[in-house]
């Protein structure tokens, strides 16, 4: 008997391919796992380590729930990330040293918290994670949202940015919450003018 198999991606495909023209999307309530931090990503120790052991738990728990008696095999997601500064309208893409950051990753509903620490010790038995026991299970609600395709490099993003506000300001509504990221390329694998970035903005 065939393995149920479910793909993230295509369960929300509006949410994760997004168009290089700003748009309007529907976020419903998903589950992340998520880590916090603060400071520059490009320079901070404790970016590189949320994010090694966001993936090393994403990749055990797939593991694992595929291996159940009643498996189902998914897809890993992709890395996210929310930036915001406090207060929340100093936020520049240029004062990276200034940012607080939550790196995340989408998990199917099913995963639950006694999954995730099963995952946890599995995990941590097989190499040092330091930011490993940071990981939290949590629902994110971000409701009513615009939302742009960057392709580049990261540093070259302020325009996009700017082009996704005068969007939301164009229709007209104002930012709320927290700017979102999500990093549909591999900057280990791919050429820096190749890499595509959600950039999703929550509106009110």
């Amino acid at each position: 008997m065939a393995m149920d198999k479910l793909d993230l991606k295509k369960a929300y495909r509006e949410l994760y391919r997004a168009k290089p023209q700003p748009a309007l999307v529907e976020v419903p309530p998903l589950h992340y796992l998520m880590i916090d931090g603060e400071g520059n990503p490009n320079t901070a120790q404790a970016y590189k380590e949320s994010v090694e052991a966001l993936f090393s738990l994403s990749y055990t728990l797939k593991f694992m729930i595929k291996r159940m008696p009643e498996g189902t095999d998914y897809g890993v997601m992709p890395l996210e990330g929310l930036w915001w500064t406090e207060p929340i309208e100093a936020f520049s893409v240029e004062r990276k040293e200034d940012w607080k950051w939550t790196s995340l990753m989408l998990q199917p509903d099913f995963i639950t918290p006694a999954l995730m620490e099963e995952a946890r010790q599995q995990a941590a038995a097989k190499k040092e994670l330091p930011a490993l026991p940071l990981i939290r299970l949590e629902r994110l609600e971000e409701g009513k949202c615009a939302q742009v395709l960057h392709i580049g490099p990261y540093a070259e993003e302020a325009p996009t940015v700017q082009r996704l506000h005068d969007f939301i300001r164009e229709q007209g509504l104002r930012l709320r919450g927290k700017h979102h990221e999500i990093y549909l390329g591999d900057p280990r694998r791919a050429a820096p003018d190749k890499l595509q970035t959600i950039i999703r903005q929550p509106v009110e």
